[in-house]
């Protein structure tokens, strides 16, 4: 019988995530594609990684002081991570985010006791563009930092040196490719130089959404972006310190309609309830698997869980309102 972790801390629970073998993809792309399971964090997503580390890296300089202030500009889920984690740490948080997220989002932050400042989405070169707001919010507020999870690299060395070996552990060494979208791009560039420092033959692929600029800037050196999706925490058009260096092999292109397909096959017949996102990495895990061949192993990520968009994913009038199939069971 394995020993079941017992631990001193809440937040060591941060981590440590299981991985499961996913039937329908792996039947699909005729190899192993196996999925890392972030929805099991406490505040349910990858993101608490990342917020974790940037506390911890805050700290250990001296910039993050008892009592202070943790201010961020976030789809969400880190802001999630971040209120969980400045509450366990006796710190304040001030979250702002695009009023075009999930409704699920904005309650559990306010739940969970953060400041929430919603803001009109934007362009990124807008000066009222959540990530600016809340680097001038962090300016303006007495003993606050930034916590700047898109240029921070503390981001993408909680997957270099948590996640990454994880998988690596996990997998007993045997992995041929890994692929994820990018939204600050710390969890593909973390997971793939942290993988490549095991084993640099291991394929990092690129899982990148309509609508952003990565497809074509690793394709043809162009950051260009074609398209839109809905898919909420991911999507890039500009080369952030966390993807700079990132060791991309390869890229795919991935619709939402194509994402929402593996998020229905999953829930219908492997009762796995999972994010836009995290079905669009797993369409993305599928199309490196055939490219990989028979017999290779492929490891992704399933950021999140359904159960936060319950009133857009999972609602039949929101889809319909964006023209993206709705699902059956919903007609």
């Amino acid at each position: 019988m394995t020993s079941l972790p017992v631990l001193r801390d809440t937040l060591d629970l941060i981590g440590n995530t299981p991985l499961v073998l996913l039937k329908g993809p792996s039947e699909e792309a005729g190899c192993e594609i196996w999925a890392k399971c972030e929805f099991t964090n406490p505040g349910g997503s990858v993101k608490d990684r990342a917020a974790l580390w940037i506390v911890k890296d805050a700290e250990s300089r001296g910039e993050l002081k008892p009592g202070g202030t943790i201010v961020e500009g976030t789809a969400g889920n880190t802001g999630i991570g971040l209120a969980l984690v400045a509450n366990a740490r006796g710190y304040r948080t001030i979250i702002v985010m695009p009023e075009t997220q999930s409704r699920e989002k904005m309650d559990t932050l306010r739940a969970l006791g953060a400041e929430l400042v919603l803001v009109p989405a934007a362009p990124y070169a807008n000066p009222g563009h959540f990530v600016h707001t809340s680097r001038r919010l962090a300016e303006e507020t007495e003993g606050a930092i930034w916590a700047n999870q898109f240029d921070n690299t503390a981001n993408r060395k909680a997957h270099i040196e948590g996640t990454a070996p994880e998988i690596w552990q996990q997998m007993d060494g045997r992995i041929d490719g890994f692929t994820c979208a990018a939204g600050t791009g710390g969890t593909i560039s973390g997971i793939g130089l942290g993988l490549k420092a095991f084993d640099e033959s291991i394929c990092v692929a690129l899982t990148d959404p309509h609508g952003a600029g990565l497809y074509n800037y690793y394709a043809c050196g162009e950051l260009k972006a074609e398209g839109s999706s809905v898919a909420e925490g991911i999507g890039q058009s500009r080369i952030t310190a966390n993807l700079e260096g990132a060791p991309v092999d390869a890229q795919f292109r991935v619709s939402d309609q194509q994402g929402l397909e593996w998020v229905a096959r999953l829930l219908r017949e492997e009762g796995l309830c999972i994010g836009l996102s995290s079905g669009i990495n797993v369409a993305g895990a599928v199309a490196l698997g055939k490219q990989l061949g028979s017999g290779s192993r492929v490891v992704t990520i399933l950021t999140d869980s359904g159960l936060r968009y319950l009133s857009t994913l999972f609602n039949r009038e929101w889809l319909e309102a964006k023209n993206l199939p709705v699902f059956d069971w919903l007609k």
